[in-house]
């Protein structure tokens, strides 16, 4: 696995104005008439007016605000081994509401006191990225991902670890201890040192040092967006 194969990226983000919802379609029908001479008895009757809405779920525009687009994508993302069950389709849903949710970004979110806490990594456009060749197809087949968490501590401390069986049944995990630097305020640098691997009684360290880049486009109190300087996108929980 190289150094920068378990590099897990997000941070923060929070709020703007909500836009108008829109909604997709609106069908007005008029209930069946009675055929033949029974509409003449009928007729002084008033008569049903029935009206449905339509409103595409998968469109994010018709959501009122950033509580609603959070519970979407979350609702896309969970129970999908971190992305690697989704569809292209389906990909591309999580990458439609994430861009709504840019429009509520904070101002300079990486000085977000959001940002520190413990993080769940429950997506990745692009799933091997958060854990290289233990998320890879092969990967998989030996090592069953638990979890993925990522942990920021004040003022500059990232840890991130993923936690596997091998085989089913040894138990085992990859973490990696880093330094984060703001380069703006949407993007951040991460410096990370070896990572260590345990699996029972066993621990080693190996590889060398990994850098990675990320910019935070969305954090609140529930989670976090962030973009990786190659386009992945990540969501983050808070646990």
């Amino acid at each position: 696995m190289a150094a920068s194969s378990l590099s897990l990226l997000p941070h923060p983000v929070g709020g703007v104005d909500t836009p108008k919802p829109k909604f997709s379609s609106i069908h007005f029908s008029r209930s069946a008439l009675p055929p033949g001479p029974s509409y003449s008895q009928q007729s002084r009757r008033p008569k049903s007016l029935q009206i449905s809405a339509s409103i595409s779920v998968s469109n994010p525009q018709v959501r009122t605000g950033p509580h609603d687009l959070v519970s979407s994508i979350l609702s896309k993302v969970m129970q999908t081994d971190g992305g690697v069950l989704l569809k292209d389709e389906e990909h591309k849903e999580v990458a439609e509401v994430a861009q709504e949710l840019e429009k509520y970004c904070v101002n300079e979110p990486v000085k977000c006191p959001l940002i520190f806490g413990e993080w769940d990594v429950v997506y990745c456009s692009r799933p091997t990225s958060p854990g290289g060749g233990y998320r890879s197809a092969l990967g998989r087949l030996f090592f069953k991902t638990k979890q993925m968490i990522q942990v920021v501590q004040a003022p500059d401390i990232v840890r991130n670890k993923i936690c596997f069986s091998l085989l089913g049944f040894l138990e085992g995990e990859v973490s990696l201890k880093g330094k984060l630097k703001a380069l703006d305020g949407e993007w951040i640098q991460v410096v990370f040192e070896a990572p260590e691997l345990r699996v029972g009684s066993l621990e080693l360290q190996y590889g060398g040092q990994s850098e990675v880049k990320l910019r935070i486009t969305y954090i609140d109190d529930k989670i976090r967006l962030g973009k990786g300087s190659r386009g992945s996108l990540f969501v983050f929980k808070r646990m």
